[in-house]
């Protein structure tokens, strides 16, 4: 196989919540393998941009609240507009709320959904309309969890939002295989990032997590550079609507 079934030159990529952790990682491996960048957030991802141009490639920032859908149409335009047109999405960005499912409020619950899953479909559709519309297909990566084959504690509308992504996933890559678009999943399992630093502070729980992770470690965002760059290039032109674990061994224990 030739390395150019890995490489990203002339494409250009939209990755949502790039700012730090695993965005941040997604966006510079897909940057080191050739690809411009759309970087998508509620606040200027400057570090973010200043590692895309050290690996010689473009970053445009599009500062968008992805809790509604207003930004949608303007992210995909904007892109089009700078690029020249969309070849990626990383649908990364995603919150989570914690908090007993009996006593779980609908503003907990819709806060998660909004962004987890009802603004994930629906920019994976206009995404999907200008690939379409340009007739050369593209990738759709979305980011999964290990809550998408487990059930959790204490998170029901992030285990809901994440097992529709995995479902999701399934469906759109039926629709738009016939358009020359992959749709697959990353699920992460548990990385070392300013979001997981309670749980990384806290020692028993710490070492509880560790003692089932066969790779013995917390994941880096680098050890997600190998499966979003596969899932982007050419390599993955005959995969289709899987969801990939990148968890140390997590899920075989």
């Amino acid at each position: 196989m030739s390395k150019a079934s890995f490489s990203l030159e002339g494409k250009t990529a939209i990755v949502t919540g790039a700012n730090t952790g695993l965005g941040q990682g997604m966006a510079v491996a897909l940057a080191e393998a050739g690809a411009d960048l759309a970087l998508v957030g509620r606040s200027a991802p400057d570090e973010t941009v200043g590692m895309v141009e050290a690996a010689g490639r473009k970053a445009l920032v599009i500062e968008a609240d992805l809790g509604s859908l207003d930004p949608v149409d303007g992210i995909v335009q904007e892109t089009r507009d700078t690029f020249g047109g969309v070849d990626i999405l990383v649908n990364n960005a995603g919150i989570i709320k914690r908090n007993d499912a009996i006593d779980f409020t609908t503003e907990e619950w819709d806060a998660v959904m909004n962004i987890n899953l009802r603004t994930l479909f629906f920019l994976s559709q206009a995404v999907a309309r200008a690939m379409r519309d340009a007739g050369k297909g593209g990738k759709i990566i979305n980011i999964a969890s290990m809550l998408s084959f487990q059930g959790g504690i204490r998170v029901p509308s992030y285990t809901a939002s994440k097992s529709g992504v995995m479902g999701l996933t399934r469906i759109l890559a039926n629709e738009w295989a016939q358009y020359g678009i992959n749709v697959n999943a990353i699920a992460p399992g548990y990385f070392a990032t300013n979001n997981t630093a309670a749980l990384q502070a806290d020692e028993k729980r710490n070492a509880e997590i560790l003692g089932r992770i066969p790779s013995g470690r917390w994941g880096d965002p680098s050890d997600l550079a190998g499966a979003v760059v596969f899932l982007a290039a050419p390599a993955s032109d005959y995969v289709q609507g899987i969801t990939l674990p990148v968890d140390g061994g997590w899920l075989a224990r």
